[in-house]
């Protein structure tokens, strides 16, 4: 992959999620690059045959050969908690991924609502300091998404790969007050979906399977607007869909395709004892000024890798 020289002249954007990082340059109407936010080592005993030796894989490579190593995610939920490995992605985002000098970019860096002032003090010491970039900005993934969308006020509900947020913003700031977390998020939605498939016979233990029941989640999962009835109406008809695996078994989905992503509604589903989105979202917005309430009930904007 190449790049036009004339991007050296635009200021980078990276948005650093728990399980993906997309990047790309300002003038771009989408990332340039998306990899998942993972560092691979290899197991001490094992090796890779026909390879250079490399003592750890990033991205699409380590997915690619995650069986034998062992894979590190340096963001959880939403906080990276490993810096060291952090510093490998963003190494790999600016020379591998975009092909640039970071030295002659400024950088725009996404953030998690709530994320500690310490961690946002150290990302923005090694970016300076160990990439040499000349200037930076520190911005909410919340309010970059609803920027994106021109208005003023509203309610973001961002459901990331492993923790979700729902944000009120008026007049362009978000109220910082209001903000709520909710663990809940589209890797428990996976997990969640294995254990579904388990009830059907359907075993998926290794990470390659879990990356199978991931793409039967996203590919075939929807939201009933009526879930008893649909329980139902499935049941009734014996309402099915086929999933071709890997090695061309094909296996059957029924019921599990709503049942899973009805936990973001009613978590209890799934054995949390926790708001659902629903609720978190009611809650937000009650934690606002009155006079506010009504333009934030017509705005609530969903965002995230997971929605």
């Amino acid at each position: 992959m190449s790049f036009n020289t004339e991007d050296e002249l635009y200021p980078i954007i990276i948005d650093n999620g728990s399980g993906t990082i997309k990047a790309g340059f300002s003038v771009d109407e989408k990332p340039r690059v998306v990899f998942p936010t993972v560092i691979g080592r290899l197991h001490q005993a094992k090796s890779l045959p026909q390879t250079n030796n490399k003592d750890q894989y990033i991205g699409d490579e380590a997915i690619k050969t995650k069986e034998i190593l062992y894979i590190n995610y340096p963001i959880e939920n939403g906080i990276i908690t490993n810096w060291d490995d952090m510093e490998k992605i963003w190494h790999h985002t600016f020379y591998n991924q975009l092909r640039v000098s970071p030295e002659e970019h400024s950088v725009l860096l996404s953030e998690t609502p709530l994320n500690p002032k310490a961690n946002r003090e150290k990302m923005t010491k090694i970016l300076f300091e160990q990439f040499n970039i000349p200037a930076m900005y520190v911005a909410n993934q919340s309010v970059l998404s609803f920027y994106s969308l021109g208005k003023t006020a509203g309610v973001i509900l961002e459901c990331g790969d492993d923790v979700s947020h729902t944000v009120p913003i008026n007049e362009g700031y978000p109220i910082s007050h209001a903000i709520n977390r909710l663990d809940i998020a589209g890797r428990d939605l996976t997990n969640f979906m294995i254990r579904l498939l388990a009830e059907r016979g359907y075993s998926f233990t290794t990470m390659a399977e879990r990356e199978i029941v991931r793409d039967i989640k996203e590919k075939l999962g929807y939201v009933a607007l009526d879930f008893e009835q649909e329980l139902t109406t499935t049941s009734r008809l014996n309402n099915i869909e086929n999933y071709k695996l890997p090695d061309g078994q094909i296996i059957t989905i029924g019921n599990e395709r709503f049942r899973c992503p009805e936990a973001l509604f009613v978590p209890v589903t799934m054995d949390r004892d926790e708001p659902g989105i629903t609720e978190t979202v009611y809650n937000t917005i009650m934690k606002c000024d009155i006079d506010i309430r009504k333009e934030l009930y017509v705005n609530i904007i969903l965002s995230g890798g997971e929605l």
